[in-house]
């Protein structure tokens, strides 16, 4: 009689499979290394530790960053990551200067670059956009018979007063604004 004892490893992967699935379709760790000016060699790239921030932040825990390991203690590291990674490689030092690159990258540019990978991979509709310009105020006049002309036949921008974020209730903002800008360009 064989009296072999198995070990076995219980891991919780939740919902962030479905959360690190979207990340590599859309060739998130690639986007972010890629826009980097160059590669740190570390263990765990930028966009691994990117990766990594998402699926804390997306977590549900709101733990900080320095308690990274500690909350990746329990999770499929090498499935969500993709990468040989332990859980142990995502501490302070690893995510902050992952962060310190992303801000060197430009944080503008690489999510402009993350937005497009995902519309691509998803074939999204991007024939309309939405702003919310609430914190946007104006000064002046646009009550005028060419602004009202503008809003109701080209679709403009209604300029009027509104719930203001900055606590401003007496200037003018963005009320509405949606309009059609084509399709996303690549950039360069």
């Amino acid at each position: 009689m064989d009296t072999t004892t198995v070990e076995y490893d219980t891991k919780r992967l939740d919902h962030l499979g479905i959360v690190a699935g979207i990340c590599h379709d859309i060739g998130l760790v690639e986007t972010v290394n890629g826009m980097l000016p160059t590669l740190s060699g570390r263990k765990v790239s930028c966009g691994t530790a990117t990766l990594a921030m998402i699926l804390n932040g997306l977590g549900f825990t709101g733990r900080a960053l320095y308690l990274m390991p500690e909350y990746m203690a329990n999770k499929p590291v090498k499935l969500l990551t993709g990468e040989a990674s332990e859980a142990s490689d995502f501490n302070d030092d690893t995510l902050g200067r992952a962060l310190d690159e992303l801000l060197q990258a430009g944080i503008t540019e690489l999510f402009a670059q993350i937005a497009q990978a995902a519309v691509r991979t998803y074939n999204l509709d991007v024939a309309f956009a939405h702003a919310d310009t609430s914190s946007f105020s104006f000064t002046g006049e646009y009550d005028t018979e060419v602004a009202q002309e503008a809003e109701s036949v080209r679709g403009a921008v209604k300029i009027t007063h509104g719930y203001s974020k900055d606590h401003r209730p007496d200037l003018k903002q963005v009320a509405e604004c949606v309009n059609s800008f084509g399709t996303l360009k690549p950039i360069n």
